[in-house]
């Protein structure tokens, strides 16, 4: 499940097997305090947690969690970078996709050894799952791992069945609502529609979309803005130190074709410290970006459906759709190959800022 119905479900009470997992470090690390939170509600009290990494023993787990704690409420064991999730080798080789592959992979070591054999390690995986279905009542455990796990294994059904998985899937632009309104209602505020248009621009522009960031900024206009709404203001003194978030309104007068415009910003974009090859890099993207769209509207991707397989907001994705309208693949082709030049000859000394220039003048023709 999503982060925000894990955390409705954490409110119902904490169950006695857990599994944090996926990509998106930010959502792990709250959901494993706010658990941690609850478990120990005295803050500082966590005399009962015991914490274990990567490989670990199934019976020495087992051992730990039907150990009656002395002089303390519970035990609590956190199993960090945990692997008993992954896919296995040999379940990938097996199963590919199909949960029936992987499912006779597992089986695999123990029918090869004769019929009804079977391996100490699927021994112990069986008194692991067996114990996790029913746990003591003064135990708990939280799996924690940095990837997807693989849901066709029989101890990640386990989980499920015994506990709650939370997948934290990593946030993109196309995606980042959900975390936004969320943000927002933590914090009593909303933004404006200028505000908004802002945001959604600046987190297209990033290269990598650090929630960790986002949620300290957004907690810095909470400190200093005293109105509930928060303006674009606001928010362009936040994000206005960002090249890559600074340099979208150069990209905007490209994609409008305003030469005189896009010059000035590129001007005003290297007499602000912004590198040559900050900027090239931002330019490769955005002409490469609307080149995609090109080639999915000619196959009858348009508007919103865009933005998933672009992985943009909806609005940035549909803008971009009207934008590439005014460009011919012929001219983002050799856009293309302008950057590539621009990039060896800055690189071998040949050239300098007049490439971009160049690149701009050409764009905006």
């Amino acid at each position: 499940m999503k982060f925000g119905e894990f955390m409705v479900q954490l409110k119902k009470g904490v169950p006695h097997v857990l599994l944090l997992a996926g990509e998106e470090r930010y959502y792990i690390d709250r959901a494993l305090e706010a658990v941690l939170a609850r478990l120990f509600p005295d803050g500082g009290q966590r005399d009962g947690l015991t914490k274990l990494t990567g490989d670990v023993d199934g019976d020495q787990l087992i051992g730990l969690l039907e150990t009656v704690p002395f002089l303390i409420p519970q035990n609590v064991v956190v199993v960090e970078d945990t692997t008993l999730f992954r896919t296995s080798k040999k379940s990938a080789e097996a199963g590919g996709d199909g949960g029936a592959g992987a499912e006779a992979a597992e089986a695999a070591g123990g029918t090869k050894r004769g019929k009804g054999a079977k391996s100490s390690a699927d021994k112990k995986l069986e008194r692991l799952q067996a114990e996790l279905l029913a746990m003591p009542d003064f135990s708990y455990v939280i799996f924690v791992m940095g990837e997807k796990p693989d849901k066709r294994k029989k101890l990640t059904k386990t989980v499920e069945k015994a506990g709650l998985v939370l997948e934290a899937e990593p946030v993109r632009a196309w995606n980042i609502n959900d975390w936004l309104q969320g943000k927002l209602q933590s914090m009593n505020k909303d933004l404006d529609r200028d505000a908004y248009e802002y945001f959604v621009n600046a987190v297209s522009m990033m290269q990598q979309i650090s929630l960790s960031y986002l949620d300290s900024e957004f907690d810095k206009i909470a400190l200093f803005s005293k109105a509930r709404r928060i303006t674009k203001q606001e928010l362009i003194e936040v994000f206005a130190g960002l090249p890559e978030v600074s340099v979208f309104a150069l990209m905007d007068a490209i994609s409008a074709k305003d030469a005189k415009k896009a010059l000035a910003l590129l001007t005003r974009q290297l007499a602000d410290g912004t590198y040559f090859t900050v900027l090239l890099v931002l330019l490769a993207r955005h002409v490469r970006q609307l080149w995609q769209v090109r080639l999915l509207m000619a196959d009858g991707v348009r508007g919103k459906a865009l933005a998933k397989p672009l992985g943009l907001h909806p609005f940035i994705a549909e803008k971009l759709g009207r934008s590439a309208a005014r460009f011919s693949d012929a001219q983002l082709r050799q856009s293309f190959l302008d950057i590539a030049d621009a990039d060896y000859a800055m690189k071998t000394g040949r050239g300098g800022n007049e490439l971009l220039e160049h690149i701009v003048i050409e764009l905006c023709a």
